[in-house]
């Protein structure tokens, strides 16, 4: 058999990431479905031997070997089969090798058709049973490949192929080959073709996920991180909050001598990690996210929109607002609030009042409603004129407790 065959399917496999054994699988199943159209009523009688190492590739119509004329060709006539085999016997089963080379283009080109379709729809759903559980999940992977001009990397990963491209590896950041790194599983595109394992290295839950690997109480829902806000390469900021009071979920996340956080920050290539404490106080959570800053205090201007001021030592207002703006911006993303931040020595806006409602009298509604009782006074006291009720003590009754009170003649 020509070696360009065995080149083109090592090929495929490498593309495909298949193992030998499926790829062999794969194009017996698919050269069977060929050789049948050629000879339909053989469908039980067709072998196809594959041989990589030997570079073997043998197709066989398995026939019985009759001394009458053949119904089909599941039969062959003894005076043929001799030729082939000049010890075979009537009733014997005579391998017959076909002639690959014989074979139509149009079979040769179905057949090729069919293993292309195969592969992939095996390597789809391979890739989808390994990949869909790890998605919005970290893997460790090795960089196999750096692109030296668009700077993409190709990582490998239990024998599949990844891409990592530029704008999702950490700013400053230099992949090599051989290096292991841990990247987040953002989704997987286009899953009812060939699906595209979309990784990350800067988005903000792989910060989240890097914490649940260094730090068991986090893992184990005892201390719960409640937010995260990052700028990839340069700060992030994460808010804490224990679930167990014998926890400190800053402490947890430290570790002793720094050991947890350092091993998040090395895997971010040094990346700064501000661990904050969380709380439900809107102003006292936004004081702490401005770490690490000292806040005065801050102003809850309104809660519907979100808005507020903190106030912080006029030696301190840098600090608080941080290179570029980066630890004002964090604190917003990490909190939810606008925060505008103001030296003590600044005029400080008011929060938004909120309306009280209208608890003044309305004198014309006043003068209305004793018109009202005045005319009903009346009505009443023209109807029973016998009465010697005061018509002024009558109005500060109701109907019924008026005819109650009216003395009989």
């Amino acid at each position: 058999m020509d070696s360009k065959f065995f080149d083109t399917l090592s090929a495929l496999g490498t593309e495909n990431s298949l193992n030998t054994e499926v790829m062999i699988r794969t194009i017996k199943s698919a050269m069977q479905k060929s050789v049948q159209r050629m000879y339909p009523e053989c469908k039980e009688s067709i072998r196809v031997d594959i041989d990589i190492d030997n570079k073997i590739f043998d197709i066989f119509l398995l026939q019985e070997v009759v001394d009458e004329e053949p119904i089909n060709h599941t039969q062959i006539y003894i005076d043929e089969a001799r030729t082939i085999n000049p010890n075979i016997c009537v009733g014997e089963t005579l391998e017959h090798k076909l002639d690959i080379s014989k074979f139509s283009r149009a079979s040769a080109q179905s057949a090729k058709q069919s293993i292309k379709g195969d592969l992939r729809d095996i390597n789809r759903d391979r890739i989808l049973d390994k990949f869909q559980s790890k998605e919005n999940d970290i893997i460790t992977a090795t960089v196999t490949q750096v692109e030296p001009g668009r700077g993409s990397a190709t990582l490998m990963y239990d024998k599949t192929e990844l891409y990592l491209l530029r704008q999702e590896q950490i700013p400053g950041e230099i992949l090599k080959e051989g290096m292991s790194v841990k990247v987040y599983i953002t989704g997987i595109a286009n899953k009812n073709k060939k699906p595209i394992i979309k990784l990350s290295r800067v988005h903000r839950d792989l910060v989240k996920r890097l914490f649940e690997l260094e730090v068991p109480e986090i893992y184990d829902g005892i201390v719960e991180i409640k937010s995260i806000s990052r700028e990839a390469g340069s700060r992030s900021k994460i808010a804490v909050v224990s679930h167990d009071e014998n926890v400190d979920a800053i402490g947890s996340c430290i570790g002793a001598k720094h050991s947890r956080i350092s091993a998040v920050v090395k895997e971010l290539n040094g990346e700064k990690i501000d661990i904050i404490p969380y709380s439900e106080d809107p102003a006292k959570f936004i004081a702490n996210a401005l770490s690490p800053a000292k806040v005065i205090r801050v102003i809850i201007l309104s809660e519907e929109e979100h808005t507020c001021v903190a106030v912080v030592p006029a030696d301190q207002l840098s600090l608080a607002i941080g290179n570029r703006g980066q630890n004002a911006k964090l604190a917003a993303k990490l909190t939810g609030y606008k925060i505008d931040i103001k030296s003590e020595t600044d005029e400080i806006p008011e929060p938004v009042a909120k309306p009280e409602p209208d608890t003044e009298p309305d004198p014309e509604a006043d003068e209305i409603f004793l018109e009202e009782v005045e005319i009903l006074s009346d009505s009443e006291t023209s109807e029973n004129t016998e009465t010697e009720s005061d018509p002024k003590e009558e109005i500060l009754f109701e109907e019924d407790e008026i005819s109650e009170n009216i003395p009989e003649e």
